[in-house]
């Protein structure tokens, strides 16, 4: 009997209790975290149903009850960033959470494919880089790789201060871009970081028909945490899977989205053009009709992209080492459109139009102020074609802030097209050192992201 009643025991002490819940947070919340300033956040967790939950951030106290679901939220109000000083945060039910070294700044996402979740310790300067990548002011969030068929409320995460130990499995794009930000506004920034190499873009998107996996699983747990923006570095799997100009489409809705679920309709979202590669899994004409399809992107309001043309050293490399460059041109959009830094240079030359004089086109940039070529040679991978559409290669001048294209075999000439190809690395720059996307005169479907 004695050993009956021990069995039973044991067995009611293994089963869930009513009434015995923790209060519980999802990971989102951590010590170390940055809570994004200037707007309204929600706190939110579980508990017992009915159960009263307290929660203490500094000097304000903030209540809430469980519902029957045992879920449970406080709001609080909009916080103003404070010079880097930490904070505590303790919550309190039948138990008790205590959150601390928490700041107050601007919140950041990074996501997309293998470009984007590189790391540091992969990429070019990475000793010098990771030596110096002690900053108080930075935190970093990693989301691991997950797929669901549903939307989830939660993610293996936890936040950690940006230190030499904590930075080198990190995103380099992402924590060159957040350290520009840091440094120029000097805000604490958290950085969270979101991608999965060779994904197309359709797992992370959602839309009134559904959500992906990607999403569900490294997108929607997060999605109350109020953040500034995103940058997105992707393309190269769409690109082989022959896109093209499909591929806008495909950025709106991830764009529209994410914004709609983040209740941001204005949230910045800034990406990059992919790099030229030499790959044999890009046939003729494919890279460039998704280099379209991103400036064509640039219509949608608050976004902006960084041009990669010119960071290619191993062209058979689909993964361009130089990520510091990356991230800086990628802070240079975010510095200039939502910070309002309006001295900086946030772009190279995009075409913005043509004018046939005779036998030559003249030309029209934005961002063209100081237009030169970057090795000081003659400008390169400019071609000219006739009504026959037979491309040849073509002089290219500079005049002022325009070119003038011509070439000897073509006396009427009706269109242009420039570093048209899947190698292309041409020398068009301006005077910030910032290169000229690709792009060609015909049926041009591309913005300027002015």
């Amino acid at each position: 009997m004695k050993h009956t009643l021990s069995l039973l025991a044991c067995l009611l002490g293994a089963l869930p209790l009513p009434g015995l819940a923790d209060v519980s947070l999802p990971r989102i919340f951590g010590s170390h975290m940055v809570l994004q300033r200037g707007t309204p956040l929600k706190v939110w967790g579980t508990a017992d149903s009915g159960e009263d939950v307290s929660l203490k951030f500094g000097s304000r106290n903030f209540s809430a009850t469980a519902d029957e679901n045992g879920r449970w939220h406080v709001d609080l109000p909009a916080l103003k960033a404070d010079g880097g000083k930490t904070h505590k945060m303790t919550i309190k039910g039948k138990n008790t959470i205590i959150l601390e070294d928490i700041l107050i700044g601007d919140v950041w996402i990074g996501s997309g494919q293998s470009n984007m979740e590189w790391s540091l310790n992969q990429s070019e300067g990475r000793d010098e880089f990771v030596k110096a990548a002690n900053h108080p002011g930075i935190r970093l969030f990693h989301i691991p790789k997950k797929q669901f068929d549903t939307p989830q409320a939660d993610v293996n995460a936890v936040w950690k201060p940006c230190t030499s130990a904590n930075i080198p499995r990190f995103s380099a794009v992402l924590y060159h871009f957040g350290k520009a930000i840091h440094e120029d506004q000097n805000v604490p920034v958290g950085l969270i970081n979101s991608s999965w190499g060779g994904s197309p873009i359709e797992p992370w998107t959602v839309t009134d028909a559904g959500s992906g996996k990607m999403y569900n699983g490294m997108i929607a747990p997060i999605v109350d945490f109020p953040v500034t923006g995103t940058i997105w570095y992707q393309g190269e799997t769409n690109c082989i899977q022959k896109n093209g100009l499909a591929y806008t489409g495909k950025m709106r809705d991830l764009i529209e989205g994410w914004r709609r679920v983040f209740n941001n309709e204005s949230m910045p979202f800034y990406f990059v053009q992919i790099a030229p590669w030499s790959g044999g899994s890009y046939a003729s004409g494919q890279l460039p009709a998704l280099w379209e399809a991103q400036c064509a992107t640039l219509k949608i309001p608050h976004t902006g992209m960084a041009v990669t043309t010119d960071i290619v050293h191993n062209i058979g490399d689909i993964h361009p080492r130089n990520k510091h460059e990356v991230g800086g041109r990628l802070a240079r959009w975010a510095l200039a459109k939502h910070y309002k830094s309006h001295k900086v240079v946030y772009s190279g030359p995009l075409y913005k139009a043509m004018k046939i004089e005779k036998s030559t086109i003249r030309l029209a940039f934005a961002h063209a102020n100081g237009l030169k070529a970057r090795d000081g040679k003659s400008l390169s991978e400019f071609q000219i074609a006739g009504a026959d559409g037979q491309f040849v290669d073509a002089d290219a001048k500079i005049v002022g802030d325009q070119i003038l294209v011509t070439a000897e075999k073509i006396k009427q000439p009706t269109q242009v097209r420039f570093g048209w190809h899947k190698v292309a690395n041409p020398n068009l720059i301006n005077g910030e050192g910032l290169p000229a996307s690709p792009f060609q005169t015909e049926n041009w479907t591309g913005g300027t992201g002015e």
